[in-house]
């Protein structure tokens, strides 16, 4: 290997990597792909400033055509293109001292925390230099588990191994995905089990895309002909393209309907280490509904089916104000009071165990490297029997606010996870929780304290597991004490 060649900083040695001394006392460097919630955050985070270079020149034009902001970080939410209605949130400190105006030498690479998208992470992840000190958003191969063919590919095999070595009962705890197949390398298979379940209806998914784009609904052949293995190319036709990879679902034909209309659950998990897998789990998501009460007798719309908000917006009669979003603790109180405590333990218990079997189903494959994290957006669907089914899973979940509501969740949501990375080296490394994010997995199932019961109905404790989705989240009174706690350690 030639001394120019540069390698992943996983790959690098210790001693390579302690090229530049930590964080100290000084300020910390950012850098961020996007201009939503997460831009306001790192804006507005004390000690922190942003590293000049194509996104802070880009943005910095834009705020130059803007009125100057008298105050610093903007609390206002987005509209409904997704663009703050008030200031930047760049404050004066910022731009004065940044290393652009002031003649220093910071540079696109001088950062310690960037929060980039994924497409600048296969870009670049496997020629740069990571020094000791710098955290990055997304695993080199996050898309082992958020592509839709690759997340169940994955399960099934933790599945298989799991039967092997612990028995075919222990195989259930994996039943929480739809029957999927995998098309065009699927398709014949697929054909098999269609002709043995006539008359259902199936959902199809491109592999690689969000938001709702793509899907529908069918429930005959001759509507996915397209996607014949061996039949969608003749090579007479050379100029025709080959379509992109989807996935076959059987659609869950009976949702758990609130006021007649159909839900999921999105739900926040951070991933700080695969290799000794250490899993968040934040207490605050959301429940988003479709506008349109549930019915079979209209597969084709899609305002039915799907509750993305991207989706969901469009709508005629959608209420921008109002929205189509329940909060967690909401809904978890409205489940309480119509199932009783025990039906919804089981039902949050069950989500626990979807998010670590995902989770455990690539931590074998996913290149760890200690500089990067990763939060996912899990989505969870529940059926009428209160059994929750995953739907997917999200690499880059949505940061961009549909409301006030959301502005806040979000802006909590992302300090906190700040907080848990703790690049001011301010905790002890021992918390159980951080704000709104609670430790559920720490190279195994991670128990509450005694004195952490916070999420209870009728004095009844929910739960032992250190997972509190849906709980009271009082976060800033949580994060003042352990931070006079962990200080008053330090000091000892």
């Amino acid at each position: 290997m030639s001394k120019n060649t540069r390698v992943p900083g996983y790959m690098q040695s210790k001693a390579a990597r302690n090229a530049r001394g930590i964080i100290g006392d000084r300020e910390i460097r950012f850098k961020c792909s996007l201009q939503n919630t997460i831009l306001d955050v790192l804006r507005g985070r004390p000690g922190w400033q942003e590293v000049p270079g194509p996104n802070f020149q880009q943005q910095n034009m834009q705020q130059n055509s803007r009125p100057a902001a008298g105050s610093q970080t903007s609390t206002q939410p987005p509209d409904g293109k997704g663009n703050k209605t008030g200031s930047t949130g760049t404050t004066p400190s910022n731009t004065q001292n940044s290393p652009a105006t002031s003649g220093g030498k910071t540079g696109d690479g001088d950062w310690d925390f960037y929060w980039c998208d994924r497409e600048w992470l296969h870009q670049n992840y496997d020629t740069m230099f990571l020094h000791e000190h710098q955290k990055i958003l997304h695993f080199r191969n996050h898309y082992e588990l958020t592509r839709k063919n690759l997340m169940v590919k994955n399960l099934k095999r933790l599945k298989k191994q799991t039967e092997r070595e612990q028995g075919k009962s222990e195989g259930l705890s994996f039943d929480f995905h739809p029957t999927t197949y995998e098309l065009p390398s699927e398709y014949h298979i697929f054909v098999e089990e269609f002709k043995r379940n006539p008359g259902i209806t199936w959902i199809m998914k491109p592999a690689a895309k969000s938001q709702g784009k793509g899907i529908f609904l069918f429930r005959r052949l001759k509507d996915i002909t397209d996607w014949k293995k061996g039949e969608y190319q003749p090579l007479t036709d050379t100029t025709r393209e080959v379509p992109e990879t989807y996935v076959v679902q059987r659609y869950i034909e009976n949702p758990y309907l609130i006021g007649g209309r159909k839900f999921d659950i999105r739900i926040y998990v951070l991933v700080v280490s695969y290799n000794p897998l250490k899993v968040w789990l934040y207490r605050d998501g959301f429940a988003r509904f479709s506008n349109t009460r549930f019915s079979l007798d209209s597969i084709e719309d899609a305002y039915v089916h799907l509750t993305n908000v991207s989706v969901q917006k469009n709508a005629p009669d959608y209420d921008p104000e109002k929205g189509c979003k329940w909060s967690t603790l909401r809904l978890r109180q409205y489940l309480s009071a119509k199932h009783g405590s025990e039906a919804v333990k089981k039902v949050f218990k069950g989500i626990d165990n979807i998010i670590t079997k995902g989770l455990q189903s690539v931590q074998k494959i996913i290149i760890n490297d200690k500089h990067c994290f990763e939060m996912y957006g899990y989505d969870i669907l529940l059926d009428d029997d209160l059994k929750p089914w995953l739907i997917e899973i999200n690499a880059s979940p949505s940061l961009t606010a549909s409301g006030k509501e959301d502005y806040e969740l979000k802006f909590g949501l992302l300090n906190d996870l700040l907080n848990v990375l703790d690049l001011e080296n301010r905790l002890t490394g021992k918390e159980k929780r951080i704000g709104g994010w609670d430790l559920l997995w720490d190279d195994g199932p991670v128990l509450a304290d005694d004195g952490n019961m916070e999420c209870t109905t009728n004095g009844t404790s929910v739960t032992t597991a250190n997972s509190f989705l849906g709980c009271h989240n009082d976060r800033k009174r949580q994060l003042r004490e352990i931070y006079t706690s962990a200080q008053a350690i330090k000091k000892t």
